[in-house]
């Protein structure tokens, strides 16, 4: 028998309800930006690694100010977030090379936000065959990169990401 091993999803299980406050304003102030999984701070926005992925550098940009409608996001900060996405976006393709990419922006709870309160961007990386039949039938998605070792991959690509 085969073992799947993915340990950063116990926490998931055990905490990932309980965690109070906001998990991308509390990432703001991390003082430890691997263990935050934070690749780069700009002026007005922060961009991370997904703590519980859909895919190995799912990554999501979230603005620096607490906000849930884009509407409520100044010109400046509406500016840097999508350069931002788009840096973010080459950064992903340069580095990982994926097939394809799925971007999304879930805008209240019944349009999937498992953060309501604070708006975010989720750039996922796609590659032929990523997807089988573990989803399906065992609830079960299968990552074949540790979260850190993505983080090492992709951080220094993202210092040059210049807002």
């Amino acid at each position: 028998m085969k073992r799947l091993w993915a340990p950063w999803r116990m926490v998931y299980i055990d905490q990932g309800s309980k965690e109070s406050g906001c998990i991308f304003c509390d990432k703001f102030s991390a003082g430890d930006s691997r263990q935050a999984l934070v690749l780069v701070r700009t002026r007005h926005s922060l961009v991370m690694l997904n703590k519980y992925p859909y895919n190995n550098g799912h990554v999501l940009i979230a603005p620096q100010r607490h906000e849930k409608h884009l509407s409520g996001l100044s010109a400046e900060e509406y500016g840097d977030l999508n350069e931002a996405l788009r840096g973010s976006v080459d950064i992903v393709r340069e580095v990982l090379q994926p097939g394809g990419i799925n971007l999304g922006m879930n805008l209240g709870k019944c349009a999937g936000a498992g953060i309501e309160d604070h708006l975010h961007w989720h750039i996922v990386p796609r590659w032929e065959g990523d997807t089988n039949f573990m989803p399906v039938v065992g609830e079960t998605r299968v990552m074949p990169q540790h979260l850190l070792d993505s983080y090492d991959r992709l951080h220094a690509y993202f210092q040059r990401l210049s807002i």
